[in-house]
């Protein structure tokens, strides 16, 4: 059943709170099962994919204000290393509708518990149908300036066209720890049964999303 239509902000969508991102590696034939745009492939080296998930706390100040945990996959288009959106809830439908009708980003809704200070984040995110997601990431080293970052996702709206949806971030970054705990036979357990390479918190972020 479709969903009835919600208005949501045009793109580009200018945003702002704070964020952890960590970075797995995760062997390719525990990948669950997702979608992606055609001619588009995950990028495999030594039998393992690259995984970057983001738990993130929108604020006002931007055009939405919500939560979400939003997992991209780094993959190959042609000669070219990007990202792909393969999973993402939200617990806005505004951010829902607009995600998935602007740039084909596979959101679904969630209910998202969130404690946080200046140095950690625990979250948790429950969805229909899906074992509690639970993440717990802690401050090691502060970085002494402000990051800026630019980036773009590859993704396919539901025409079957192709998106490309650049992004531009600027926040105060910190190098900490993160672990992701869920049920043994959830979708996302591999990501329990690995500890990320690198986590990394940005915190008063301002990002851009969108052209």
């Amino acid at each position: 059943m479709e969903r009835p239509a919600v208005p949501f902000p045009p793109s580009p969508w200018r945003v702002t709170g704070d964020m952890v991102v960590s970075v797995w590696r995760v062997r390719a034939e525990d990948l669950p099962s997702w979608s992606l745009p055609t001619g588009v492939r995950p990028w495999v080296v030594r039998r393992r994919a690259t995984l970057v998930t983001f738990w993130v706390d929108y604020r006002p100040g931007g055009v939405l204000t919500y939560r979400e945990f939003l997992i991209a996959l780094a993959v190959r288009r042609g000669h070219r290393l990007v990202g792909s959106t393969v999973a993402a809830w939200v617990d806005d439908d505004r951010a829902l509708t607009g995600g998935r009708t602007l740039w084909g980003i596979p959101k679904e809704q969630g209910v998202f518990t969130l404690r946080a200070d200046s140095r950690s984040t625990r979250a948790e995110l429950t969805a229909d149908g899906m074992p509690s997601v639970r993440f717990a990431y802690h401050d090691v080293l502060r970085l002494p300036f402000r990051l800026r970052a630019r980036a773009h996702l590859i993704q396919q709206l539901s025409d079957g066209t192709e998106c490309r949806v650049p992004m531009r971030i600027s926040g105060r970054p910190a190098l900490g720890r993160g672990r992701v705990s869920t049920g043994p036979k959830a979708p996302l357990s591999v990501l329990a049964r690995h500890r990320p390479v690198l986590s990394l918190a940005v915190r008063d972020f301002r990002s851009t999303v969108g052209s």
